[in-house]
């Protein structure tokens, strides 16, 4: 399978399109500047204790207070709650961990209280990034992620990923790692290590040791709540947990993402830096590689999947719907029975993919066509099983029940990635009527003239449908160079496929969009 990774950078956000063989399977969003993401290291303040939940509510400077289990503490809180009171003391210079004296495991069975008190301050690490009218989620249990192994600070353990599978290469890692690894450090060696030698193992080891020793003096400078480690950026993040080398190409808009993606490619695989390839084509790089249309197509709530069959996927806050249907698909001399299995086949593969596009989350329950045979069901299961053993994202699937139906609980960590494929009429506004078509040049000649005569700005580009392009740009004597002529400034005018027929936008030379 050959994966490609198609990166459009603006000034306002990072889009990340992932494609295995040509088909869209993950799409994610990076705002600039964005905070409190999932790995995010942070020294909070607790604002409220609550008994009744064995939880508190901490303040780490997100606009409502993050939340705290007790479980979510981890064994070793206790030795980290000292770690943290010697940091910000500043009369300790403690230079490793290591000369820490470790504090007995908390109990399992503890209450809350027993450990925190309102205004402590505490190390915390998001789990579960803000989703809807919920803050961050935290846990005390720190990790720091690399390639191919996770750190775990005062754990002593060394686990390796199950889905190595081989016991001799198991007990290889296992015993290499505990060999290199630090006192008071535990360490996940993930699946992508199986066949990885010592020295590379080492090197990465001491980076993860590296960054978190940093702690210490970050937190003695530190007020709560302020960010302490901060994940990295998330196009590198997805390359950490996706890459193989399979890797057909990864292209970006950006000269600079570009170069820091061929830098960290390097620092895995030398030779795969010839795959980052920088984008310069004039149309935008998701329309020239087909994503936008993809998108398009495989988001709102009706998804076409195989020959005129669909899906219809409806969502609320933490559980979602999707109903198989087969359309008009009727093949001639095919049972009923038959022809639903091949449906409901065909539908695991899309469904598969629209967990991921989508990044749904919580409950999912799949109303698959009715199979009466026992045997039938069991294909379906097995065959969902096996489409959904490419996705990271921890999962569990439940057999179909006698009515065709499906369970699925996917971990939500992030937002669900929506996307509003119905679009309103831009000139109308949904009012149901336009201005005349006869003064459309004349309305945007003025934001034009707006913008070069009021807001002073150097150079604009106009984003719109192709027809519209060639209406303002044809010619010798045409709209275009009659605005440079009046103006002295250029109008770069851009066509747009994915824009309906008057619709346009009004760029800066920063590419930052004007509401005119």
């Amino acid at each position: 399978m050959s994966s490609d990774l198609i990166i459009d950078v603006t000034p306002s956000e990072i889009v990340i399109a992932l494609q295995e063989d040509k088909k869209l399977v993950e799409l994610t969003r990076e705002r600039s500047g964005a905070k409190f993401a999932v790995g995010d290291i942070y020294l909070g303040k607790v604002k409220k204790i609550m008994p009744s939940l064995n939880a508190a509510f901490v303040d780490v400077g997100y606009e409502k207070d993050a939340f705290l289990h007790y479980l979510d503490l981890g064994p070793q809180f206790a030795t980290l709650n000292k770690f943290v009171r010697m940091a910000i003391s500043k009369k300790n210079k403690l230079s490793s961990i290591g000369r820490l004296q470790s504090e007995p495991d908390i109990n399992k069975e503890g209450k809350i209280g027993d450990l925190l008190k309102e205004g402590q301050k505490i190390l915390v690490q998001v789990s579960k990034e803000p989703i809807s009218t919920k803050g961050p989620r935290l846990t005390s249990e720190i990790s720091i992620a690399g390639r191919n192994i996770v750190l775990m600070p005062f754990s002593d353990k060394v686990s390796v990923s199950q889905k190595i599978k081989t016991n001799e290469e198991k007990n290889r890692l296992k015993k290499l790692v505990q060999s290199i690894k630090p006192r008071k450090f535990g360490v996940i060696v993930r699946t992508v290590a199986e066949g990885k030698m010592v020295a590379e193992l080492d090197q990465e080891l001491n980076g993860l040791v590296n960054k978190w020793e940093s702690v210490f003096g970050k937190l003695a400078k530190a007020n709560a709540p302020s960010l302490i480690i901060g994940e990295i950026d998330r196009t590198t993040a997805l390359l950490r947990d996706i890459y193989h080398s399979d890797f057909n190409s990864i292209i970006v808009n950006d000269q600079d993402v570009c170069n820091e993606i061929s830098e960290y490619l390097g620092s895995i695989q030398a030779e795969k830096r010839k795959i980052v390839k920088f984008y310069k084509g004039k149309a935008p790089i998701f329309e020239y590689y087909g994503i936008e249309k993809q998108i398009k197509a495989a988001f709102g709530k009706t998804v076409s999947f195989k020959d005129g069959a669909y899906l219809i996927v409806e969502h609320t806050e933490a559980f979602h719907v999707i109903d198989v249907n087969s359309g008009n698909r009727v093949k001639m001399g095919v049972d009923q029975e038959a022809n639903a299995l091949e449906v409901n086949l065909a539908a695991c593969n899309e469904i598969a993919r629209q967990l991921r596009l989508r990044d749904m989350g919580g409950i999912i329950v799949i109303d698959f066509i009715d199979m009466h045979l026992p045997a039938n069901r069991q294909k379906v299961y097995d065959h969902m099983k096996q489409v959904m053993e490419s996705d990271r994202t921890k999962h569990n699937i439940l057999p179909l029940s006698k009515f065709c139906l499906m369970q699925i609980t996917r971990q939500r960590v992030r937002p669900e990635e929506s996307i509003e494929t119905a679009e309103n009429c831009p000139v109308c506004k949904g009012s149901g009527k336009v201005s005349p078509t006869i003064l459309f040049a004349d309305e945007i000649g003025n934001k034009v003239n707006y913008a070069f005569k009021d807001l002073q700005k150097k150079k604009l580009t106009l984003k719109v449908h192709p027809y519209l392009a060639a209406y303002l740009t044809k010619g010798l004597m045409s709209i275009r160079n009659k605005w440079y002529l009046k103006y002295f400034r250029w109008v770069n005018v851009e066509a747009n496929n994915s824009f309906s027929y008057l619709e346009y936008h009004i760029f800066d030379e920063n590419l930052e969009e004007l509401i005119l």
